[in-house]
């Protein structure tokens, strides 16, 4: 599907070549919501297990109070509705 539209790009080297393969991505996803870019190291990546994709609640203590299984398929919306409500 990349391929078809055209969406390739090179493994990033760099910060600001990794800055801007995002930047591409949020423009042409069209993303209204904050993003946040991990360092080249993908430290963020490790420590949370955010690959591929995961649904995150974290409480007013800093904890982690749900964690979806891998998304897409993973993903349960009344399961994260669920947490929510709990730490609220």
């Amino acid at each position: 599907m990349n391929e078809r539209q055209k969406v390739l790009y090179a493994d990033p080297k760099t910060d600001a070549e990794r800055e801007a393969v995002a930047d591409a991505c949020v423009r042409g996803l069209k993303i209204e919501i904050p993003a946040l870019l991990d360092g080249m190291d993908n430290a963020t990546e490790k420590i949370w297990s955010a690959w591929p994709d995961r649904l995150y609640v974290v409480d007013k203590q800093g904890r982690i109070a749900f964690k979806s299984p891998p998304g897409p398929y993973g993903f349960s919306p009344a399961r994260m509705e669920a947490a929510l409500r709990d730490v609220l």
